[in-house]
């Protein structure tokens, strides 16, 4: 890393554009929130839904508002913050573009917002025909896609100038970073995109009469499971290059964190058909061999692993640590900015373990389809990414507001924290027992409550009440510290923590920012994955079959 070339704050442009996704973000988590709660709650049995809500509206809103909507403003905001860090101030035009792209984004959020409210996109956030939504859904969901190409390729460019106005050097690792996810961000877009423009808008617009269910599917799920990736590396990037900062060590590796991220775009979007291993239409020849390079991303999960486990030790020790685990004892625990991300990385170990699980040919059949499924989401997205994400916006909310992290803030940051980890501990731990008791992922308690096998998950489902309950509870915690931070916190400077490599290191390999070669070979793995069995599954679609019509009349 170039140190000398890094700024020390961003831009103050940059960071009303930045606070302004923010914005977005945590008014989507606290509405999102609200209706988790509500979800819950039916779903113990003990409780019905007011004003004629319906369950599946409410389901939507949540997986809509924290699964698209706060994660895609959030990541938005923070690496536009990060490129002006350390790539320096965007242009005017790719600043002019960023507001573009945002205000795309927000308006067709609130389309679809609108529509789910009314009652005419009741399909929740995967949106799976033959469930059908109203037009306007999916014109909304079109211009959030678009809006994150514009400020995508906003990020791109500035990167672009930082190469051109240093030629020769290695661009910032953060800049990297970013630039890395959004490439991945944009080749796995277009499955969706082609999906939504090709299929669902045609039919919900009466222009065509029917859609092929597994193509679209398919073309979801090539979307789908780099989505998980697109919300996982922000956390990663906040893990190797701002958390060695926060407690006074050094990265580990620049050249490794580059070459993780570069298996991450390489790894994670070939492998969509893992979610559809019990799907009829697909050759198991294929669907065996995205298995196989599914595990083949556990490989940076472990490389990053090993690299923020070694900061930890090297810190420690540097400080006087002795002993096997002495270095636990010199990690800054009272500071949020450090043990709120790490309470998400610690997290990431059992829900790695469930997504192995998920991915494995012969073990996704148990859980399937069940709660289970929704538990290990809610420990990877709901506890590893947006603790993580919590802990970032504790520093980044007063570096953009011009404000300072008062020890009140960071005490309650860490209580709410806490919060957060019981919560999902009982809410996440009742959804995994329930899932291996066959519970299936969300149906309402009265499409079940009366069966003689439900009455051994209604424990499991009262513990999920109990532990969405303290979740509600440690979104209000961070929402008042939020408004705090952007508003009343004292005046002051706050610090956008960047990491610096070790004295010494070796500059990382020109190769890694050679974009022909890994950008090929991306576009290789997905014709190699995808090319035969789409041209497959389009031949022999069942148009006319008795089969085809029923999932016609879903």
């Amino acid at each position: 890393m170039q140190a000398s070339t890094i700024p020390t704050k961003v831009d103050p442009r940059d960071a009303k554009l930045s606070m302004a996704h923010l914005y977005v973000a945590f008014t989507a988590l606290g509405l999102g929130g609200l209706m988790g709660l509500l979800q819950v709650m039916v779903r113990s049995g003990k409780f019905q839904l007011p004003f004629g809500i319906d369950y599946y509206q409410v389901l939507t809103v949540h997986g809509v508002l924290l699964g698209l909507v706060l994660t895609t403003f959030f990541i938005m905001g923070f690496q536009t913050a990060a490129v002006s860090r350390t790539a320096g101030a965007m242009s005017n035009g790719a600043r002019l573009a960023g507001w573009i792209g945002f205000w795309l984004m927000t308006i067709g959020t609130a389309m679809a917002a609108v529509m789910i409210l009314l009652k005419e996109a009741s399909v929740l956030f995967t949106f799976y025909a033959p469930l059908k939504a109203h037009p306007v859904f999916y014109i909304g969901l079109t211009l959030v896609i678009v809006g994150s190409w514009v400020a995508g390729g906003a990020l791109i460019g500035t990167y672009g100038k930082w190469r051109r106005q240093n030629p020769g050097k290695t661009s910032p690792l953060l800049t990297f970073m970013v630039v890395v996810n959004t490439v991945m961000w944009i080749v796995a877009t277009l499955g969706v995109a082609a999906t939504v423009l090709l299929q669902l808008l045609p039919w919900s617009l009466g222009l065509v009469e029917r859609v092929d269910v597994l193509v679209s599917r398919t073309l979801f799920w090539y979307f789908g499971h780099p989505l998980v990736y697109f919300w996982l590396l922000p956390a990663y990037m906040c893990w190797y290059a701002i958390v060695p900062k926060i407690i006074g060590g050094k990265i580990f590796s620049d050249s490794l964190a580059r070459l993780s991220f570069l298996l991450f775009l390489l790894f994670s979007i070939p492998v969509g058909f893992h979610h559809q291993l019990v799907e009829p239409g697909i050759d198991p020849a294929w669907k065996f061999l995205q298995v196989v390079l599914t595990f083949m991303v556990i490989i940076p999960s472990l490389m990053t692993a090993f690299s923020m486990f070694a900061t930890f030790e090297k810190t420690g020790r540097s400080q006087g640590s002795t002993g096997l685990f002495g270095w636990v004892k010199k990690l800054p625990w009272g500071d949020a900015r450090f043990t709120v991300p790490f309470i998400g990385m610690a997290a990431f170990i059992p829900a790695g373990a469930g997504g192995i699980i998920n991915a494995s040919h012969q073990l996704n059949q148990v859980v399937h389809n069940t709660i289970w499924v929704t538990g290990h989401f809610h420990l990877t997205l709901a506890t590893t990414v947006v603790l993580t994400f919590f802990g970032i916006s504790y520093w980044l909310v007063p570096h953009l507001t011009g404000r300072k992290l008062t020890k009140a803030m960071n005490k309650l940051a860490i209580i709410q924290a806490w919060v957060w980890t019981v919560g999902m501990t009982f809410m996440s731990g009742a959804m995994h027992a329930a899932g291996l008791l066959g519970a299936p992922r969300r149906s309402a308690f009265s499409e079940y409550g009366g069966s003689a096998q439900a009455a051994e998950w209604i424990p499991y489902q009262i513990a999920q009440a109990i532990g969405g309950s303290i979740l509600f509870i440690g979104i209000i915690l961070v929402l008042v510290i939020f408004i705090n931070l952007a508003f009343f916190a004292p005046k002051g400077e706050e610090e956008f923590p960047v990491g610096e490599a070790e004295a010494g290191e070796e500059k990382s390999p020109a190769v890694f920012e050679n974009w022909k070669l890994w950008l090929g070979i991306t576009a290789a793995l997905i014709l190699f994955a995808y090319t035969i069995p789409l041209i497959d599954i389009i031949q022999n679609a069942p148009i006319g079959s008795k089969g085809w019509q029923t999932w016609g009349k879903w």
